[in-house]
């Protein structure tokens, strides 16, 4: 059992990796001595933390105080709460939830007469915390008891919110999440003689998942081993998924250039699937840059091989799904709860979900809402109805959605004038909408906007209206002032969906028609059975195992996701190969990955994932007929997408006459695509000159004049 210095432990999915850390942990204690107070043991979720205590608790029994098994968070709490009187703030201050962040915003925004079409809660919120990251200067002045932030002259907006922001903590004495960590740093940098406490106090330090930690973090448990030289880190940089929100895999990666004398253990050893299954995730995983090369093995009972399905459309994958669900349960005697439906975003699910209802396959939805419960489904749903059959409910839902002040005096009005005259509500509020009680409110643009659509909806296609319906009444407006890209995600799976029914009737689909069927979906008062498939992210299956694994939806565009690529170019792609080798490494028993044809939600032909071709040929039985010239286009999309991640699209070739508006014609020689540059023999030169791609006055000779 190693126990002294640097050590850092890379485990690979199914190793062991927790019970490594909590072995570890209960030797430190029973075996040394050492009493757990005097050991830090830092994970990255409080439930995380929970499990480990439990696991802690068997092995060394009752009675000891396991307080250090804790988060960043919860262990910089732990040190402000001692000592955050060195910087003048109080020891019971508050800590910031993001409601209470929500609700000082709306302070804000009341006072500067500001509504969400400015910027969404959650924009202004992340611009603050990227602020507050970037420089930790202003934990001095908040803790400045005579220091007040001057918002009074600042004329951009965002910073005048941000700078109103600082004061209102401060008047509560309240720090958020980002001002835990930048509070404890500056505590320790400031005066050494806490940090020394601390160094002193802490004889061991372990950290989990150590591949998601950021440079603040890495600050904090770098300086606390100072003094004794004992950090343990265990992680594994093919499974960080959460790059995109500051985890630095390098960090990992690079522990033994900080560490020199480090002892570096892999776990190579998989305890959880089958050697067809590793086969594939390493056969994916090796393509990355950025990590620690292993290989994982294992010594498990050889299984089927991992399959791939192609559909024609989302109905064939899901059907297909379905047949292999009904044959699992049936055939391998397996419970539906063994089996694991993943996907890359909670929009996906929706397809799936429907597929299950029909069968009659109960389903539970895990770190999410079922996609016809999520409130901006439901929303969307409910204007309709509202078009088709004005009612009440529908009403109720939708009348200040977006906001359209009419308030609880103004809807108490219509419900008395609709029992009075036995009419709807929305009947009441046509009638009355031109009334002085209304005068100020939106009421009159919300039945135009109404009315326009019952006049009108019976020639036109049930997506088409959803469209111009969410345009017409500003729903559609209000969700991207919302800043929520997951709900506009649901909504275009709406409208892909409609499109589905549309092409699948045989007659015209009408309206009712369709409010009718889908009512089936929104049955909100079905149970969630013991014995119920899975559905998930792959986000939220980290860390948890199943017999049985479909990854649905591995197409372009979803895995890898394009949006990420656009703003993350490679770094994103080795996020998106990790995302879908964390998906792989659920699985103990089998595997299937699944994909298919037809319109994306951006309006985009679907082609297979590139990770699917990335993954040895052999390696996977492959179901369902790919056309070559499907294959053709789907590789020329991802050696497009490739040139525009890597910063090479438009590049020129070996053997180009080109002209330089300073060094006058030559010839490209060679072409370096590390470097990311062209080496070019001019004319009039003698040596060749190196030019980088993104140089822009380069052009092709046949492109002068």
């Amino acid at each position: 059992m190693t126990t002294e210095g640097y050590v850092r432990v890379i485990a690979g999915p199914g190793s062991g990796k927790t019970k490594t850390l909590t072995a570890r942990y209960a030797y430190i204690v029973k075996g040394l001595g050492i009493q757990p107070s005097n050991i830090l043991c830092v994970t990255f979720t409080n439930k995380a933390a929970q499990e480990m205590k439990k696991r802690v608790r068997k092995m060394i029994g009752d009675g000891y105080d396991t307080g250090l098994i804790t988060t960043y968070h919860g262990f910089c709490v732990r040190v402000l709460r001692e000592d955050i009187n060195h910087l003048y703030y109080p020891k019971r201050f508050i800590v910031l939830d993001e409601e209470d962040q929500k609700a000082i915003l709306q302070d804000i925004y009341d006072e500067l007469n500001l509504n969400l079409r400015y910027n969404s809660f959650e924009r202004v919120l992340q611009y603050i915390s990227m602020r507050k990251n970037n420089d930790s200067s202003y934990v001095k002045m908040l803790s400045n008891v005579d220091h007040a932030f001057n918002a009074q002259d600042i004329t951009d907006l965002k910073e005048k919110i941000f700078l109103m922001y600082l004061n209102k903590q401060k008047k509560v004495y309240g720090l958020d999440f980002n001002d835990l960590i930048n509070f404890t740093i500056v505590l320790f940098e400031d005066f050494p003689e806490v940090l020394e406490k601390w160094q002193a106090r802490l004889n061991y330090i372990q950290v989990d998942e150590f591949q998601d930690s950021n440079s603040k973090d890495f600050y904090l448990v770098k300086r606390l081993s100072e003094k004794n030289g004992n950090l343990f880190v265990v992680g594994d940089p093919d499974q960080t998924i959460y790059e995109w929100r500051g985890a630095q895999p390098e960090i990992l990666v690079n522990f033994d250039k900080d560490f020199p004398s480090c002892k570096t253990i892999v776990l190579d050893q998989n305890y959880r699937s089958t050697p067809e299954i590793l086969s594939v995730s390493n056969s994916l995983i090796k393509r990355n840059k950025m990590r620690v090369d292993k290989d994982m093995i294992t010594y498990n009972q050889s299984g089927i091989k991992v399959m791939h399905y192609h559909g024609k459309s989302e109905e064939d994958e899901v059907k297909w799904i379905i047949q292999r669900i009904k044959y699992i349960n049936k055939n391998c005697g397996a419970p539906k709860s063994s089996i694991a439906i993943l996907y890359r975003a909670h929009y996906l699910s929706r397809y799936i979900e429907q597929g299950l209802i029909e069968a009659g396959i109960d389903y539970t939805i895990y770190g999410g809402i079922k996609f016809f419960q999520r409130k901006e489904i439901k929303d969307a749903l409910a204007y309709l109805r509202l078009i088709a059959y004005g009612d009440d409910l529908s009403f109720l839902r939708i009348i200040n959605v977006p906001r359209r002040r009419i308030g609880r005096e103004k809807i108490n009005y219509l419900l008395q004038k609709s029992e009075e005259e036995n009419t709807s509500l929305y009947e009441a509020l046509k009638k009355y909408c031109t009334a002085s009680l209304f005068k100020g409110t939106k009421a009159k643009d919300f039945v135009e906007a109404i009315e326009y659509f019952r006049n009108n909806y019976r020639n036109m296609a049930v997506s088409e209206l959803l469209r111009d319906v969410l345009h017409k009444t500003g729903y559609e407006e209000y969700l991207r002032k919302d800043g929520d890209l997951d709900r506009l995600d649901n909504i275009a799976e709406l409208f892909n969906s409609i499109v589905n029914f549309e092409h699948n009737e045989e007659d015209d689909l009408t309206l009712e028609n369709y409010l009718q069927q889908i009512a089936l979906y929104t049955d909100a008062d079905r149970d969630d059975k013991m014995d119920s498939v899975k559905l998930m992210t792959i986000h939220t299956a980290k860390g948890l195992e199943f017999p049985y694994v479909f990854l649905c939806g591995l197409s372009e565009g979803i895995l890898p996701n394009s949006r990420s690529l656009e703003e993350r170019k490679e770094k994103a792609l080795e996020e998106e190969r990790r995302l879908t080798y964390v998906a792989i490494t659920r699985a103990m028993k089998e595997v299937y990955l699944t994909e298919s044809e037809g319109i994306s939600n951006f309006g985009t032909t679907k082609y297979p994932s590139r990770f699917i071709f990335e993954i040895e040929e052999g390696l996977l039985d492959r179901i369902g007929e790919i056309e070559e010239e499907l294959i053709k286009e789907a590789k020329a999309y991802i050696e497009k997408s490739n040139q525009k991640i890597n910063g090479t699209e438009n590049i020129f070739k070996e053997g180009d006459a080109v002209s330089h508006p300073v060094f006058g014609n030559g010839m490209i020689q060679r072409v370096d695509m590390d470097k990311k540059m062209y080496i070019i023999k001019f004319d009039n030169i003698n040596d060749a000159k190196p030019i980088s791609f993104s140089y822009k006055n380069l052009m092709l000779k046949s492109d002068t004049k």
